[in-house]
């Protein structure tokens, strides 16, 4: 075989194998993705049962066994999508091929650092394909449109949050004044603490104001919070209003992202073709 005829098997391997691993479109594809999921829930599965201390004296030695079984698998999966894409750094340094990372780094690392791999519960995030595996453009869409709202409305709530962080601060430093340090409010920062939860409407009632005046304060804090709680929502929900794309489930070959409008024929990230 020349080496020209090696070069266009190579490239035909690994563009099939891409196909397989990235696209959810044919049966084999499928095939890979939906077992990835089973392997991901039993992987979760093995690290929630570990943390049960009879189950884990009882049957540690096949959870080992297990969890390093599905590390080695994951990790031979990593490095395959790393082969297969045109650009690497692109996958690596997305939402997912960070995510896919972190899901084997805990087990290596529990060799030198005792009770790590609890942290393998991170693979729970990659079970987030399956609104590609199975097709559920619909989800998927509204995911897009969920996140592109959160963007555009990124401004508008770092200043909301900004607001309610000078609110907080100012009711804070006044209940200590009013309140003092016998009745809980021992510091500026304890007080600020009691009025971020009464804002949010936890209230877990471990600092409470004894005054009529602390008390008459709380009462309009508790009411403040409600109307705050809805401030955010509609500040997203507009901006959701706003977003009419539906994407489809095809991943660009050299970045590996998706999102692409249904009748695009090039990335609109890498400018590859797709």
């Amino acid at each position: 075989m020349s080496k020209t005829e090696k070069t266009i098997t190579l490239k035909k391997w690994k563009n099939d194998l891409y196909i397989i691993i990235f696209e959810a479109d044919t049966f084999w594809g499928k095939v890979f993705d939906i077992t990835l999921l089973i392997s991901i829930l039993l992987s979760v599965a093995v690290v929630m049962l570990e943390s049960v201390a009879y189950l884990k004296l009882t049957y540690g030695k096949i959870f080992n066994i297990l969890e390093w079984s599905f590390t080695i698998l994951f990790t031979l999966e990593y490095i395959a999508r790393l082969i297969v894409i045109k650009k690497p750094a692109k996958y690596i340094f997305s939402f997912f091929g960070i995510v896919d990372l972190l899901s084997i780094i805990p087990t290596y690392l529990s060799l030198f650092v005792v009770g790590f791999h609890s942290l393998l519960v991170i693979r729970s995030l990659r079970l987030l394909r399956v609104f590609r595996i199975f097709k559920l453009v619909r989800f998927l869409g509204e995911a897009s449109q969920l996140n592109k709202a959160l963007k555009a409305s990124r401004a508008k709530i770092i200043v909301f949050i900004g607001v309610v962080s000078i609110s907080v601060a100012i009711l804070g430093t006044l209940m200590y004044l009013i309140e003092g340090g016998e009745n809980g409010f021992t510091s500026i920062p304890r007080s600020i603490y009691w009025a971020i939860v009464t804002l949010t409407t936890v209230g877990y009632g471990d600092i409470a104001p004894h005054t009529v005046l602390g008390q008459t304060i709380a009462s309009l804090v508790m009411i403040l919070g409600y109307g705050i709680i809805a401030v955010p929502t509609g500040i997203v929900t507009s901006e959701m209003a706003k977003q009419n794309n539906k994407p489809n489930t095809k991943a660009c070959s050299s970045c590996s992202r998706e999102g692409h409008d249904n009748d695009a024929e090039f990335c609109k990230y890498c400018g590859e073709s797709i």
